[in-house]
């Protein structure tokens, strides 16, 4: 494999030993035939999910000294990424691989990052409510104009990774990062798969109440940010 393959897909991990070798299976089947790279970040797991990633020469795991959070494992494997483009998703099968190829094509239609909204989500209805609830108020309110913005997977130009600052719940609005930076970002429906092997990360407190916290900074970041672009570099 090239040393700079066309594509870098990011998986955050946290204590998934029972769905780490079925994740690389369909992400395999799923990129068949494409040059890319698989990028597992170990975010501090406590069970044997380090010991059953299955190794070759396309995977990179990069092991985090302690669980440091989702924001912090995204961060790690988005800015390790080598390839041109950027696919993230969960390393929990919930998110589909199936997607993959579809949203990566939406790419040419002039987009920067894709973004998947899981159109029929398997959970709980009062977590599809909270979410439902969270997506309004926080689209509104940080002008991302994304309906799920915590659906993992997405798929994004290298380039885009220079607008997402480091902190807690980064990942909760990396289309409103993005976005405001100017580049374009569109979603696309995907399919969403009830989980089957170990329990949620997230609860309530950790999800809704942060979230609805971290919407005031972002929105004060947001009105603060620029970007710059060099004509020319030369001696004087």
């Amino acid at each position: 494999m090239p040393s700079s393959p066309v594509l870098s897909v990011v998986v955050p991990l946290y204590n998934e030993e029972d769905n780490v070798v079925e994740m690389q299976q369909q992400i395999d089947a799923a990129l068949a035939g494409r040059d890319y790279e698989l990028v597992l970040v170990d975010d501090g797991s406590k069970d044997q999910t380090l010991v059953r990633i299955q190794p070759g020469p396309r995977v990179r795991v990069i092991v985090l000294e302690k669980n440091s959070g989702q924001s912090a494992a995204m961060h790690a494997g988005i800015h390790g990424a080598k390839g041109e483009v950027i696919i993230t998703l969960d390393g929990d099968l919930q998110n589909d691989p199936a997607d993959i190829p579809a949203m990566i094509a939406k790419l040419d239609e002039g987009f920067d990052l894709v973004c998947g909204y899981r159109a029929k989500r398997k959970d709980t209805p009062f977590k599809r409510l909270q979410s439902r609830i969270a997506n309004f108020v926080r689209s509104r309110f940080v002008g991302d104009h994304v309906r799920d913005t915590g659906c993992t997977l997405k798929v994004m130009r290298r380039d885009c990774r220079e607008a997402l600052l480091l902190f807690n719940g980064m990942h909760r609005f990396i289309p409103a990062l993005i976005r405001n930076m100017g580049w374009r970002v569109t979603e696309v429906p995907v399919n969403h798969r009830p989980r089957i092997h170990g329990v949620s990360k997230y609860g309530f407190g950790n999800r809704a109440l942060r979230a609805t916290t971290d919407m005031f900074g972002v929105r004060w970041l947001n009105s603060r940010r620029t970007r710059y672009s060099i004509r020319e570099e030369r001696k004087a």
